[in-house]
């Protein structure tokens, strides 16, 4: 009998892991105002970048490049983006964490990774514990880079919560 009942739990714990998952994610349009305040705020610096926000998934969402920023920083701005996205920390702290004599230097040979400040996670909630993103610039200097990324968030910090 003690067999059985200890069956009959385990089944019923795993029909519960099948459930549907409920997940909050970034709309296109939050991305484009996020993109767009990012972009605005290197140019009125005078810097030419390039700009990316990825999804939940770290899929590309959108991305806008100045006219006069350089072709690698489109590479370079997704790369950001997605890292910030996976490890769900800047990607300045992702550098720091990863320096070659860190536990974690490993972490920077992963496909798509990019050790380099500009990154930002785009999370949610009143403990922004949920990341439902990423955002980056690329093209200015690294704390500049940084700076625009964070002013996209900030254009929207009132709808993340």
């Amino acid at each position: 009998m003690g067999k059985l009942l200890i069956v009959a739990l385990c089944m019923g714990a795993a029909v519960r892991g099948q459930e549907v998952v409920m997940q909050r994610n970034l709309s296109l349009g939050l991305a484009k105002t996020i993109a767009e305040a990012a972009l605005g705020e290197c140019k009125a610096k005078g810097y030419h970048t390039t700009v990316a926000v990825v999804d939940r998934a770290g899929q590309l969402l959108v991305l806008l490049r100045d006219e006069e920023a350089a072709p690698q920083t489109v590479e370079m701005a997704q790369r950001k983006a997605y890292t910030a996205r996976m490890f769900r920390m800047t990607t300045q702290d992702f550098q720091k964490r990863t320096m070659p004599d860190q536990p974690y230097a490993g972490q920077r040979d992963i496909s798509g990774m990019l050790a380099l400040s500009g990154g930002v996670p785009i999370q949610v909630g009143s403990d922004k514990k949920e990341t439902i993103g990423g955002v980056a610039s690329s093209g200015s200097s690294l704390e500049m880079d940084d700076a625009c990324a964070k002013a996209g968030i900030a254009k929207v910090a009132d709808k993340l919560k």
